[in-house]
């Protein structure tokens, strides 16, 4: 027979001991949170948009402020040189609010299939837009001065998947026949894409 308030005080004790991890992430004993759980300095500098695609995203998630843990949000800086885009991408576990701080910004999204309409619209400063949870999105900066925006999440941890890196970028590489096919174009096509990535 088993002896449960031996057994539930093992588990109490074994739990202590335990880190406990609450959607990945580490659980802090509340006696042991400080201030520092909850800031973050990291966005107060522009971010280097010095790259391929002209634009930085300065993620604030779960990983930069512990005590964003459970609470289902997060957010980014997102800046962009002139001509700079944040290149099509999905958060495969939020939907996105984005503000616009700076400049002005086309936003798309695509609808999920079979209709796979093409939503689109420009943002002037103070203009705000919704990327619904797991659509193909991007943002550019269409103007002739450098841009910024925020972006609001709906979870502390959104993941991110950037289309063309994901197929053109994958490590090892899929395969330039299933690639051709898929977007019904030539293996050398195909070959340089992935070159690029």
């Amino acid at each position: 027979m088993i002896n449960w308030t031996h057994a539930t005080n093992l588990t109490i004790i074994i739990i202590l001991y335990m880190t406990v991890l609450v959607n990945g992430f580490a659980c802090k004993n509340p006696s042991l949170v400080q201030a520092d759980d909850f800031y973050f300095d990291g966005l107060r500098m522009r971010g280097n948009t010095s790259n391929a695609v002209g634009s930085k995203v300065s993620l604030v998630t779960v990983e930069q402020v512990p005590g964003l843990n459970t609470l289902g949000i997060s957010m980014a800086r997102v800046d962009y040189e002139p001509g700079g885009l944040n290149p099509p991408h999905v958060h495969s576990r939020a939907t996105e609010l984005f503000t616009v701080l700076e400049g002005t910004i086309e936003v798309g999204f695509v609808t999920s299939n079979p209709e796979n309409r093409f939503i689109t619209k420009v943002l002037q400063k103070g203009d705000v837009f919704v990327f619904p949870f797991r659509l193909v999105h991007f943002q550019r900066n269409i103007g002739n001065t450098n841009a910024l925006a925020i972006s609001t999440l709906s979870s502390q941890n959104p993941g991110i998947v950037t289309i063309a890196n994901a197929v053109f970028g994958s490590k090892p590489d899929i395969s330039t026949d299933v690639l051709a096919k898929a977007f019904q174009t030539s293996n050398e096509v195909i070959e340089n894409l992935q070159f690029k990535f």
